[in-house]
């Protein structure tokens, strides 16, 4: 006969099933689909159902196994002492250890006037639990944990972590089996998602199952893509070796062979001792370098631990008490963008207020459009918000099998919010950005910046704390505004004496006067570098015949390609950009002009390409380049196969190695000049 389904049987065989498959999906993909407190609910509840009725308890339940299996692709290790899991505390309060304390206490049968339990309190790491195998105190074989029975070979990969030695210091026995976690730091996590981001690859999920899929690679030099770092705690199979008296001893000894060890573990006493130090942890966590999902009590006495033994899955003499969840499920309201300095455009997540990680998240970046489309997230999908300390929240994953019906898939808008300019994003790029980099008030601070930089029009004084107090005490909303300054408005200002107002004034009236490609190039336009600028000048002659060139004309320049010719052409063809450029022509920005000019087809350094370093005894930087480029010459930023010639003066630095290093011919100011003729 069937149980019905609000039966005990059937809920417990629906937990047991949805537990398994996010078992599998957390420890063998390494792409869980339930929040640690969400899995934790079931796996109490589960607990619980088969407690109140022990007929329901199967070989298979979770609560009788190890969580993770074994994929394919590696070859078995069986651990000859199994690697088991930790029994977890339920209650996030202090209670939990008054609680461990006490059930120790009555297993050793301890009355009320013994001493305290001494234990040994250790961080609980968020990695892959790992068993390094040394042999005569060679590392011989890396294993996961798998289901606890049995792992996987992955000795190739962690052979490349750095901090695994794989020669163990000192008189090392003929076996000694240590386990610990591989782990990722939150910097190299976040250093990783933006080279992934910037390259338009897949955002990895969190740090932990991050270091998993790296330590999974097949191809143990991907592995090396992704750092990786182990701390070591604890002994599985040994031979020849006299186990010390406690925990504590068992740290330093594995510290003493070489191996990491963490140093932020505390002897206590008693279950006062471990509330304490669960409270202190707590409070500081999110300084540490790394995730941390609670901390582990564990009897300090090996002897007391034998005399605990263990029960079905988990040893009596240990606890992990975890910390308040980091990652809680809400729902996706809205999707919005928001314009940076630069003009990049990011979206934004707007979702049901969640409290996650100490805060309250209301937004969540996205990052860029592909990562949107690419993990399918809509509007009105349940997702699992994550959240550690100081580092921007993050939707971890989506929820699908809980999306409303009608939803449909998020389009990047056409037009920026806070300017309306046109939003365009190249086919080579990742980043959409807005086109008014001119007139856009999210810009606007970086775009007077460089309009007014030493490269552009040059105007001294005219710095970031200046820039946004004229900003935010709304006296400049474009670079023309920049010329209807006064001497009082300036003095006005906060650290502005008269003095140094009139100086800035000064600065202005003389950026007045300038050359058409400092003027190009203090206009910002995306791809367009100062050796553009004078490229684009010298081939159009005036400012004029520029904003009218075709992407065909502008392909005409040299060294100027279709991302470059469409980037110019876009930005002359906004509105708000040519109102500003007339805005600044009538406030008096002039610049000589003059014919067009064709780049040196001929000259003694036409078709070479020249790359400056170090400082050279009688010409400038910007002298020396002007002479290779007016004799047909290239110069380039960067040393590569390419690179003709190195030019090196004193002080050069890692362009000159990298020049011998390649073979590239290297000169002096005398040989460049006597190349020049």
């Amino acid at each position: 006969m069937t149980a019905p389904s609000s039966s005990p049987a059937r809920r417990a065989a629906d937990l047991r099933a949805r537990i398994v498959d996010a078992n599998r999906r957390y420890y063998e993909d390494d792409n869980p689909d339930l929040s640690d407190a969400e899995y934790d609910a079931l796996y109490r509840e589960l607990e619980a159902l088969e407690k109140a009725h022990p007929e329901l308890v199967t070989p298979d339940s979770p609560t009788q196994r190890v969580g993770g299996g074994r994929t394919q692709g590696f070859a078995p290790v069986t651990h000859r002492v199994p690697m088991l899991s930790i029994q977890t505390a339920t209650d996030t309060t202090a209670a939990a250890a008054l609680e461990f304390d006490a059930r120790i206490r009555r297993d050793l049968e301890l009355g009320p006037d013994a001493p305290p339990v001494a234990y040994c309190a250790e961080l609980k790491f968020d990695g892959l639990a790992m068993s390094l195998r040394y042999e005569h105190g060679v590392l011989t074989i890396a294993a996961t944990r798998g289901d606890g029975e049995t792992g996987e070979d992955v000795t190739a990969n962690v052979r490349r972590i750095p901090g695994i030695p794989a020669r163990l210091r000192g008189n090392a026995p003929p076996v000694l089996e240590v386990r610990g976690e591989i782990y990722m730091t939150r910097a190299d996590f976040a250093a990783l998602n933006e080279r992934q981001a910037a390259a338009g690859g897949r955002l990895f999920v969190n740090p932990r199952n991050t270091a998993a899929g790296a330590v999974r690679q097949l191809d143990a030099s991907d592995a090396v893509e992704r750092p990786l770092h182990f701390f070591a705690y604890a002994l599985g199979e040994t031979d020849g070796y006299a186990l010390p008296a406690t925990q504590g001893d068992l740290l330093r000894a594995l510290a003493r062979f070489g191996l990491p060890v963490n140093e932020d573990w505390r002897v206590v006493q008693g279950g006062e001792g471990l509330a304490a130090f669960y409270a202190s942890v707590e409070a500081r966590r999110h300084a540490l370098p790394f995730e941390i999902d609670g901390v582990v009590y564990k009897v300090d006495s090996l002897a007391r631990q034998r005399q605990l033994g263990f029960r079905t899955r988990e040893p009596r003499w240990a606890v992990a008490h975890k910390f308040p969840p980091q990652e809680m499920p809400t729902t996706l309201v809205a999707i919005d963008v928001q314009v940076g300095r630069t003009g990049a455009v990011t979206p934004v997540a707007r979702v049901e207020p969640v409290f996650v990680g100490g805060t309250t998240v209301t937004n969540v970046t996205l990052h860029n459009e592909d990562e949107i489309r690419r993990r399918d997230l809509r509007v009105g999908d349940t997702v699992i918000v994550r959240r550690a300390g100081d580092v921007i929240p993050q939707i971890v994953r989506s929820l699908p099998e809980r999306r409303p019906r009608g939803t449909e898939p998020w389009e990047m808008p056409t037009q920026c919010p806070e300017c309306g300019s046109a939003i365009v994003r190249l086919p080579d790029e990742v980043i959409a950005r807005c086109e008014g980099g001119l007139v856009c008030p999210a810009q606007r601070k970086q775009a007077l910046l460089h309009f007014a930089s030493r490269r552009a029009l040059d105007i001294e004084g005219l710095g970031d704390k200046l820039v946004d107090a004229l900003v935010d005490g709304g006296f400049v909303h474009s670079a023309a505004d920049i010329y209807a300054l006064d001497v009082p408005t300036l003095a006005a200002l906060p650290r502005m004496a008269e003095k140094s107002a009139a100086n800035v004034r000064a600065a202005i009236d003389a950026s007045r006067t300038t050359t058409l490609a400092r003027f190009i190039y203090g206009l910002g336009i995306r791809h367009v570098g100062e050796a553009s600028a004078r490229d684009l000048a010298a081939h159009f002659g005036a400012l004029d015949a520029l904003m009218a060139a075709s992407v065909d004309a502008l392909l005409e320049v040299r060294d100027v390609g279709p991302v470059l010719a469409e980037s110019v052409e876009r930005f002359f063809a906004e509105p708000h950009n040519r109102a500003v450029i007339t805005a600044l022509r009538k406030a008096g920005v002039h610049w000589p002009e003059g014919p067009p000019q064709r780049a040196a087809a001929e000259g003694p350094l036409a078709g070479r390409t020249l790359v400056l370093t170090g400082t050279l005894p009688h010409l400038t930087r910007d002298e020396a380049k002007a002479m290779i480029e007016a004799a047909g010459g290239k110069v380039a930023g960067s040393v590569s196969k390419k690179t003709d010639y190195v030019v090196a003066g004193e002080e050069a630095g890692s362009k000159l190695a990298k020049a011998e290093e390649l073979g590239v011919a290297v000169l002096d100011e005398a040989g460049l000049r006597a190349l020049l003729g």
